[in-house]
């Protein structure tokens, strides 16, 4: 084994050089999930002019990717726990690269739906199979900081796509931008999905995935590449008790003994979408340009800056934080934090009504907010979702929450405009605050429920968090 190693609990010693290239192999998933949601940002206009879009299809074009992403999540339950964690991304690697060729050639509109749907599914299966998958190969006291590094991935591939996107841009005039450049921002999509393709032939299956479909030594010889032998022993020990008596059914899913976990699992989902954070993403462009009128920097670049750069920075916190401190603690702090943010928004949008004069306080709420997004709820979601569902259930489970997390995705995407729409009952009373104080209503629930009902699941192991729901 490698000199690289880390102390665990008792004597295990990780081989970090062994087990980080294939979590960072694993995250390249993530990479492509933001790349490929964040890739419509820079083309939506110019493909518009070129296929003559209305209002409708120009929100279908941006928002089919979406139900695709629900429909991704619901076919790779099932998939990876009859055939594999590692061939469900393989999956994903798949969609990823036919969406990116089918997208740069259509000619017609109905035919780059067909293949930006077909990059949604890819996007769904890589947004629950990369944390399971890394849940599942990772030690109890280093699994917080590994899953959190997936959300690193997602940030980095929106802000790689944005500045691809812009410098693309960049190459021509408008006539060209409409002709060409938008195909050559979805066609940049192919290099990253044929590494991760490659790459992923290089890592092993999950162990706990093969030990469930009896395929003991492999599995043992994984876990003892990653922890030594006392730890592979313990484990494997650990892992086919638990899945004694386990059917890994849809039945089980939803079975008494699971409904504390599953519901848990999907209000999570559900809140980490309706607390706002892709009012940021999606409709972003209109508040920095806005601020861009004060600052003097180009407003796309300000918006990758602030949200890429507070997000980043703060989940490396959690990441060094979130197996010390804990999952509870940072998602309290967080989500109370984003709450706090998002009254300051509403205040401001209210109080104020020249919105150049509310900029720079609107910017520091809004840092603030994608801080403690960056912080708790962004990465640290994931992390509690990969880790509380058995391991017979978890894909279908883990699906199943992360299908209401893309429905939940969709529904704050479409209602954000009608609440914001100019000339409504609302503007006219709250000044475009009023989508920022149910944001921050949703925070305060988010608090409650973390603080009422998620157990704190910091060093212990899969097996044994499974086993708290029988308590």
């Amino acid at each position: 084994m490698s000199d690289k190693h880390v102390e665990g609990p008792g004597a295990m010693k990780v081989d970090l050089a062994y087990l980080i290239p294939i979590c960072l192999v694993a995250t390249l998933g993530g990479l492509l999930f933001g790349y490929d949601t964040g890739v419509i940002s820079g083309a939506i206009e110019s493909l518009t002019l070129r296929f003559g879009l209305d209002d409708f299809m120009k929100g279908w074009a941006s928002g089919c990717v979406l139900l695709g992403c629900a429909t991704g999540v619901l076919i790779v339950g099932p998939v990876s726990d009859k055939f594999g964690r590692k061939k469900a991304l393989f999956m994903a690697a798949v969609l990823f690269l036919i969406s990116a060729i089918g997208t740069s050639l259509p000619k017609t509109i109905a035919t780059f739906i067909a293949f930006r749907f077909l990059g949604g599914v890819g996007i769904g299966i890589a947004s629950m199979s990369t944390p399971m998958y890394i849940a599942e190969i990772t030690p109890a006291h280093l699994r917080g900081r590994m899953v959190s590094v997936n959300q690193i991935a997602i940030m980095g591939g929106i802000a790689a796509v944005s500045f691809i996107n812009y410098f693309i841009a960049k190459c021509g005039d408008q006539s060209w931008n409409i002709s060409t450049g938008w195909r050559w921002m979805f066609a940049t999509g192919i290099v990253p999905s044929v590494i991760f393709l490659l790459l992923l032939l290089t890592i092993p299956e999950s162990p706990r995935w093969l030990i469930e479909m009896g395929r003991i030594d492999e599995a043992h010889i994984i876990l003892e590449k990653t922890a030594g032998p006392s730890f592979a022993s313990l484990e494997m020990s650990s892992i086919r008790e638990s899945l004694m008596g386990e059917k890994g059914t849809w039945g089980e899913v939803f079975s008494k003994r699971l409904r504390v976990p599953l519901l848990i699992g999907i209000s999570l989902a559900v809140l980490q979408q309706v607390t706002g954070i892709n009012v940021f993403m999606y409709f972003g462009a209109t508040i920095f340009k806005t601020m861009s009128q004060s600052s003097g920097v180009d407003a796309g670049l300000l918006q990758q800056i602030v949200i890429n750069g507070a997000c980043t920075l703060f989940t490396l916190v959690a990441i060094a934080t979130v197996d010390k401190w804990g999952r509870k603690p940072l998602m309290i702090i967080g989500s109370a934090g984003m709450g706090i943010s998002l009254m300051g928004m509403g205040l401001m949008a209210q109080i104020m009504k020249d919105p150049t004069a509310a900029s720079s306080v609107m910017l520091v709420f809004i840092i603030l907010y994608i801080a403690c997004f960056g912080l708790s709820v962004g990465p640290i979601v994931w992390v509690i979702l990969s880790e509380i569902f058995p391991t017979a259930v978890r894909g279908r489970a883990l699906g199943l929450a992360t299908f209401c997390l893309w429905i939940a995705d969709y529904i704050v995407t479409q209602t954000f405009p009608m609440m914001d729409a100019k000339g409504s009952w609302l503007v006219e009373k709250f000044n475009h605050a009023f989508p920022f104080y149910v944001y921050a209503v949703f925070c305060v629930v988010l608090v409650l429920l973390v603080w009422s009902k998620i157990p704190e699941t910091k060093g212990k192991s899969l097996e044994e968090i499974e086993k708290s729901w029988n308590v």
